[in-house]
């Protein structure tokens, strides 16, 4: 479906590869009185780890964690209300280039659920240096290829795409609220 036959709403999209700086940027704007989301993946895995499970049980099946992520993304984001500004931590076109990157092939419901996506615009923030934590095990040819196929899909789909350069966080923020 074009762009311009989804059904407007005041979301805005932060999302690039890993350690990008995606949650730090959304957290300064939830600081200054945005509505934002949480990133569903790390979100999954919190809530994995507190029934005891390590994230190499967690993410051992790949096309079921991605599954699982994209049911709280879906949820998520059918909970906002079109006529606020929300700022998410990725969306639901993230799962395509997850998809895309790990192989998995891709299910009816994520390609029916992407017909309906709406979002005003995304902004792909530019790589940092990588740094792995306990949900974050990625090395840096796959930070590249993944940030890569996030900005393929989101123009894919017809979204208008800003990329936001390396910037200190603060103005980064400045950077994105200059262009919504």
């Amino acid at each position: 479906m074009p762009n311009s036959e989804r059904k407007p709403n005041r979301w805005y999209v932060i999302t690039g590869g890993p350690c990008c700086g995606k949650t730090t940027t959304v957290n300064l704007l939830r600081s200054m009185g945005y509505e934002t989301t949480v990133e569903e993946a790390r979100h999954y895995i919190d809530l994995q780890r507190a029934d005891g499970k390590t994230p190499e049980e967690i993410e051992r099946n790949q096309a079921d964690f991605q599954k699982h992520v994209l049911d709280l993304q879906i949820a998520q984001e059918r909970s906002l209300s079109p006529d606020t500004v929300v700022f998410l931590d990725r969306a639901i076109p993230d799962a395509r280039a997850y998809y895309q990157f790990l192989g998995i092939p891709e299910d009816r419901r994520l390609a029916s659920v992407l017909e309906s996506v709406s979002y005003h615009k995304i902004f792909i923030l530019d790589l940092l240096p990588l740094v792995n934590d306990y949900a974050r095990r990625d090395n840096v040819d796959a930070q590249r290829s993944i940030h890569a196929l996030l900005i393929e899909v989101y123009r894919s789909l017809g979204f208008p795409v800003i990329q936001v350069p390396v910037l200190p966080a603060e103005k980064r923020v400045e950077f994105i609220l200059d262009r919504l």
